[in-house]
């Protein structure tokens, strides 16, 4: 991955992160975890082809496919993608940083060059390396199907340890740059009002 500078992830939290063991023990006690999986299928043809993008320990994209979708889990850290080749054996992960993707390294993968819906949870835009946002939001918008969408959702204020602040204008800013625009924005998954700590969004071409 030369020239793709360190994400906040690598920089501050990959060696010591305490999410992967944290959602699998929820897994294990048998709590809800489905609620990005769930808008997301709504958001979905049936069997739609889908991009987890930073899908960390695989619990979206599992989900995801259990619904019946075509599902390509994408994640840069090595340590995330065997725990969730361990825990979801059926989910195709691609070891990548979302600065990385293109149709044609998917393609190399065996993957789809195009997708339906591409999901960006779990505070992945707030964790990008300074000043890539835009870059980020690019390479997936020219992953997008036609009638593709993205839906990203982060802590826009005091979020998790090491990540940046960013605000809503911010991130309209970056969509504007990359060829994206809103089409709904909520302020949390289960779709309430929107909010200023919290932003849930639905994307298209612009």
């Amino acid at each position: 991955m030369s020239g793709i500078p360190p994400t906040r992830w690598d920089l501050f939290v990959s060696e010591d992160a305490m999410y992967g063991r944290h959602f699998e023990q929820l897994l294990a006690d048998g709590v809800d975890v489905d609620g990005e999986a769930r808008l997301a299928d709504v958001l979905a043809p049936r069997r739609a082809r889908i991009l987890d993008a930073g899908s960390g320990m695989g619990r979206v994209g599992a989900s995801l496919l259990r619904r019946g979708h075509d599902v390509t889990a994408v994640e840069k850290d090595l340590k995330l993608v065997a725990q969730s080749r361990r825990l979801f054996p059926e989910l195709v992960v691609v070891q990548s940083d979302i600065l990385a993707l293109s149709p044609d390294l998917l393609v190399e993968h065996g993957r789809p060059s195009a997708y339906d819906v591409v999901v960006v949870a779990g505070n992945v835009m707030i964790y990008l390396a300074e000043d890539t946002e835009t870059r980020a939001l690019r390479a997936l918008r020219d992953l997008l199907a036609p009638d593709g969408r993205i839906l990203v959702g982060y802590n826009a204020v005091k979020g998790p340890r090491h990540s940046r602040d960013y605000p809503y204008e911010d991130f309209v800013g970056h969509l504007e740059a990359a060829g994206l625009e809103v089409q709904h924005r909520f302020g949390s998954w289960d779709l309430t009002p929107p909010a200023d700590d919290y932003v849930l969004a639905v994307l298209s071409r612009a």
